[in-house]
């Protein structure tokens, strides 16, 4: 069984201190989190992570276990990626240059949202960010070069719980913006089984 990681969730869009604005999007368990930023001809200061600020709002006690980076080229596509461990895994992902078109699907198959996505394009200079409870999927594509992506996550990385979904099932029809031949996928995630094979293996969160 997952660990229960949010008390309650937000009904509707909470603003903390008049800074954080966190509002809960289409599939429960995920939020949209926009934070001011403070630019001069120096560049940018942004708060992008207040866990205290996160719990106030949504009930996530957001523990940080471990912290990830990436960067990426225009059309690399990463995803969609999930964890079965027991405490589930919960992220906290922000662009920090470049941006990306940052997608997540509900896998959770006694959900009445299984197999629903929805995207949320992040950019280095736009103070958003998304958190993501445990039990879902997640994918992103680079919209530019130099494109680099920082992850919070509630759990460290479990090899023996960790899956791919094909991130181009047709049954999921994701719209990635982009044509097929400008899209850069490892083969990992190329060869992935789709949603409806993960669920008949029962390698879905439960």
């Amino acid at each position: 069984h997952l660990r229960v990681l949010c008390l309650e969730l937000s009904p509707q869009s909470k603003q903390i201190d008049n800074q954080m604005k966190i509002t809960p999007l289409e599939i429960d368990g995920v939020w949209l989190v926009e934070s001011p930023v403070w630019s001069d001809e120096r560049g940018f200061f942004r708060e992008w992570f207040k866990s205290e600020d996160v719990k106030a709002a949504t009930g996530c006690d957001f523990a940080i276990k471990q912290a990830n980076i990436s960067l990426s080229s225009k059309g690399t596509l990463r995803g969609i990626h999930y964890s079965i461990a027991p405490r589930g895994q919960a992220k906290w992902i922000t662009c920090v240059s470049g941006a990306i078109k940052d997608v997540i699907v509900d896998i959770r198959p006694e959900s009445p949202t299984f197999g629903k996505w929805v995207d949320v394009e992040l950019r280095g200079n736009s103070g958003k960010a998304v958190l993501i409870s445990e039990g879902l999927g997640h994918g992103f594509i680079a919209l530019e070069d130099n494109t680099a992506v920082v992850y919070l996550v509630s759990t460290p990385f479990s090899p023996g719980h960790e899956f791919e979904i094909n991130p181009l099932d047709p049954q999921i029809a994701i719209k990635w913006g982009m044509e097929f031949s400008e899209l850069k996928i490892s083969d990992k995630d190329r060869n992935a089984p789709t949603l409806l094979e993960r669920k008949a293996e029962g390698k879905l969160p439960q």
